[in-house]
């Protein structure tokens, strides 16, 4: 499998680019997966017509004039149930973030080795009991399945029981790039195939759950295979509608494993085109394209904002107690921040709840004016 070798770094046949822009803009459902990867490839003035398409399917697919963001805070579950002495209690953590004004507890991660068999449940009752009215964003299909290994108990039987214990929904991250060969190659081997991660998913929407899902680029997946990708999420949607957004975020030149050398170098000009492309892809089936800020310069937000993007997701809010996070640790975006961003690019912040329902009037952030909106 080549390296970094695809569309993103050789701009397409402007010929090829502008045939698959006048289908996708007669009809985004009619492009060929040939035309979605000539689309991939798009450069100059075909990106930016792209990208102008994208953000007209942006405009009818939610409201036009909002850009939208969760207030919530992010735990790593492995520290969190680590039991270790510098790691504030669990209860403690989750009363600050309502305090703050939270409104979603976010938790991926495995629990410890050495952890009871229903740690993964214990997690989700202490959180609920302490503030009951906070939506527990909890548990990717990794840990879905680890929980369930650990109780001996079938996987919706542990989704059933977690979403009566309060978990809310989960994250469809580890999805990567769905396809068995890349993940092997990304992993070296140690992926779990990608028929555990639609089971997984898939058995959540099925006891009421919904869930996220993801497009991690920008490593060594070919221009066919983020189609592919977007293809398979759309078909899952169509059989469950468990889906609530779709994010999409670069794999980190951090966060690369070492055997893939080059990889996490993602150009702007490939953010803006893969952005585009999964509004367009995705239409009729996924209402939310969410930017994954934390990953992304300023300038290149703005411009999947006005590519195809409708929400900005997640403050990330930190208190006084701040355990280890990962990659994400001292991460925050102030209200001020959404504002201005909301600002640059022509739009109202509005405040939703994990589902993009509208919080209670009581859990409503301040959000502060800016002049010249």
């Amino acid at each position: 499998m080549v390296l970094r070798e695809w569309a993103r770094d050789t701009v397409a046949e402007t010929a090829d680019v502008r045939a698959a822009l006048r289908r996708v803009a007669a009809d985004p459902s009619s492009p060929t997966d040939d035309e979605w990867v000539a689309l991939l490839g798009a450069d100059g003035p075909e990106l930016d017509e792209l990208c102008a398409i994208a953000d007209a399917a942006r405009r009818a697919a939610t409201d036009p004039a909002a850009l939208t963001f969760v207030v919530n805070r992010n735990f790593d579950t492995s520290v969190i149930a680590s039991g270790a002495d510098s790691v504030p209690e669990l209860s403690a953590l989750v009363d600050e973030a309502w305090q703050l004004g939270a409104t979603e507890i976010c938790m991926q991660g495995p629990i410890p080795a050495d952890a009871p068999d229903d740690g993964y449940l214990r997690l989700v009752e202490q959180i609920h009991d302490v503030a009951p009215e906070m939506h527990l964003h909890a548990f990717r299909p990794p840990e879905v399945r680890d929980a369930a290994t650990r109780m001996g108990i079938p996987i919706p039987e542990f989704l059933g029981i977690a979403r009566d214990a309060g978990l809310g929904s989960v994250p469809g991250t580890a999805a990567q790039i769905l396809d068995d060969e890349l993940r092997a190659h990304l992993s070296g081997g140690t992926a779990p195939p990608v028929a555990e991660w639609i089971e997984s998913i898939e058995a959540a929407h099925d006891v009421g759950l919904f869930s996220t899902s993801t497009l991690l680029y920008g490593h060594i997946e070919t221009p066919r295979q983020v189609v592919a990708h977007l293809r398979l999420l759309g078909e899952i949607q169509d059989r469950t509608n468990g889906f609530s957004e779709l994010i999409v975020m670069p794999m980190l030149a951090s966060a690369a494993p070492p055997h893939l050398g080059a990889a996490g170098m993602a150009s702007r000009r490939e953010t803006r085109a893969v952005h585009a492309v999964a509004r367009l892809l995705t239409f009729g089936r996924f209402a939310h394209v969410q930017v994954a800020w934390t990953k992304l310069g300023p300038d290149t937000v703005i411009d999947v904002l006005q590519g195809g993007a409708d929400d900005i997701g997640g403050l990330l809010i930190d208190g006084a107690l701040m355990p280890a996070a990962g990659q994400e640790a001292g991460r925050v975006m102030t209200a001020r921040q959404v504002a201005d961003i909301a600002a640059r690019v022509g739009r109202t912040p509005v405040q939703r709840t994990t589902g993009y329902g509208a919080p209670s009037a009581a859990l409503l952030t301040p959000i502060p004016q800016v002049h010249g909106k």
